[in-house]
């Protein structure tokens, strides 16, 4: 399988203090991955500095993507190289309709422009497939949108803006069983043997439909244990405490 993602000894702080501490992770094109952990483990960093976001510091490690060391590389030229993260909390955007900022994603992206009547054509099949009512593409990015519908334009921004790698920080997180179902069929239809897709979450509703190839437990900013999909029933049974030795 060739490889996509290769971070070797990461350690990156935030305001000082560091949070990942040597951390190692190598997902290869078509793979599931998935990390857990408790609260503080490093979870959000570990997605955040994959994006690039300036706020956390790299201290050592590398950070290579598709044959390209993108360690010191800003979130924009990581974005066109082909990596999207889905936030746990997405912003608003006033002013600018899901529409408009969903096309000029894609033309940024992509260095192309976007032909508005095709765009339009693709949104609406993309917005049919995860239940999205259809006239959210014309009001403000998130705004008034309700937590679920928030996660469902991020799904929806990954489907259209078809990256190499999608990292989904906790997309799970807040959901009802129906609209985990949603999110989770929109990640599976746009998974392929091409592309790779890291979830990050600390509970396991987004796993019972999506079943991850690798799982990884980060603790204390460091992967402790790596298995297959029996690991996530293991800690759903057992909790966390059993792995806080390895740390």
């Amino acid at each position: 399988m060739a490889e996509l993602l290769q971070i070797k000894d990461l350690k990156v702080s935030v305001e000082g203090k560091q949070i990942l501490k040597g951390l190692d992770l190598t997902i290869n094109k078509g793979e599931i991955h998935v990390v857990m952990g408790t609260n503080g483990a490093g979870k959000s960093t570990l997605a955040n500095v994959i994006m690039g976001n300036p706020v956390y510091k790299v201290d050592k490690g590398s950070i290579v993507f598709d044959g390209k060391d993108i360690t010191k590389m800003a979130v924009n030229d990581r974005a066109k190289e082909g990596i999207f993260m889905s936030f746990q909390s997405p912003i608003s955007v006033p002013g600018i309709t899901v529409e408009n900022f969903i096309r000029t994603a894609k033309a940024t992206i992509t260095g192309q422009s976007v032909r508005a009547l095709a765009f339009k054509k693709e949104l609406k099949a993309k917005m049919d497939e995860l239940s999205f009512d259809t006239s959210y593409a014309q009001r403000y990015v998130n705004e008034g949108f309700s937590g679920g519908e928030r996660k469902k334009n991020e799904i929806l921004q990954m489907s259209i803006l078809n990256p190499k790698l999608a990292i989904l920080d906790e997309t799970d997180s807040g959901l009802d069983v129906d609209a985990v179902r949603i999110v989770s069929e929109g990640v599976s239809r746009f998974h392929n043997e091409d592309n790779s897709v890291l979830i990050i979450t600390h509970h396991n509703a987004i796993l019972q439909s999506l079943k991850p190839d690798f799982v990884h437990i980060l603790i204390n900013g460091k992967i402790v244990k790596t298995g297959d999909a029996s690991l996530v029933d293991e800690i759903e049974k057992h909790g966390y405490e059993q792995f806080k030795a390895l740390a």
